[in-house]
């Protein structure tokens, strides 16, 4: 495990433990903080036998930053997303936006490595596509999960919902996701492919 490895799992720990200190809303930040505390674990155990290249880390890290954040204030009421909402005179705070779009962005290096390591797929069309469907089936199955949320916790899911009153919320969230998901694969695919190629 390099210095930045360490680096970046030092910076996560100290994000994770700041959030729980005092959140908003306990149950809203189990749920948003749960892929944080399940993930990392997942990637210590297998770093060695199927070590990441350090793009997906460092896009891992920022990932579990942005959901750890939106953990601590609940994503309706991060304060950097007020400062943004006042600055453009937005009618909402945009910072659960950003959470989507990661969703995408994040997930779309990290499927499209696997399917490169592990099946007999190549850099095209047909990667490009499977990889977009992959980061909207995990958009979908996460607006499920936001569904189910409400119907067990009933108001108490409100804060997780994080809606604002928007009807579209769930439409606006799955095409943020497919927006992230395109954008990385064609911002990031070279840069990818060439680690891709100095892993062992």
């Amino acid at each position: 495990m390099g210095k930045l490895n360490i680096t970046l799992i030092v910076v996560v720990l100290a994000v994770l433990a700041w959030s729980a200190i005092n959140p908003s809303d306990w149950p809203t930040w189990a749920l948003e903080a749960g892929p944080v505390i399940v993930g990392l674990p997942l990637l210590l155990l297998t770093g060695r036998q199927f070590p990441l290249t350090q793009l997906l880390y460092f896009l891992l890290a920022v990932h579990a930053v942005i959901l750890v954040i939106g953990a601590h204030y609940t994503y309706a009421h991060v304060p950097v997303g007020f400062w943004v909402q006042d600055m453009f005179d937005l009618s909402r705070n945009h910072y659960d936006r950003l959470g989507h779009l990661a969703q995408g962005f994040v997930p779309a290096i990290l499927a499209r490595e696997i399917l490169l390591r592990t099946s007999p797929l190549r850099p095209g069309k047909w990667l490009f596509t499977l990889v977009l469907s992959v980061c909207l089936a995990f958009s979908a199955f996460y607006e499920l999960l936001e569904w189910w949320a409400a119907l067990i916790m009933g108001e108490g899911a409100d804060e997780f919902l994080g809606t604002q009153g928007d009807p579209w919320d769930t439409q606006a969230d799955m095409f943020l996701a497919m927006t992230g998901a395109i954008l990385a694969q064609l911002s990031l695919s070279r840069l990818h492919d060439k680690q891709l190629a100095r892993l062992p």
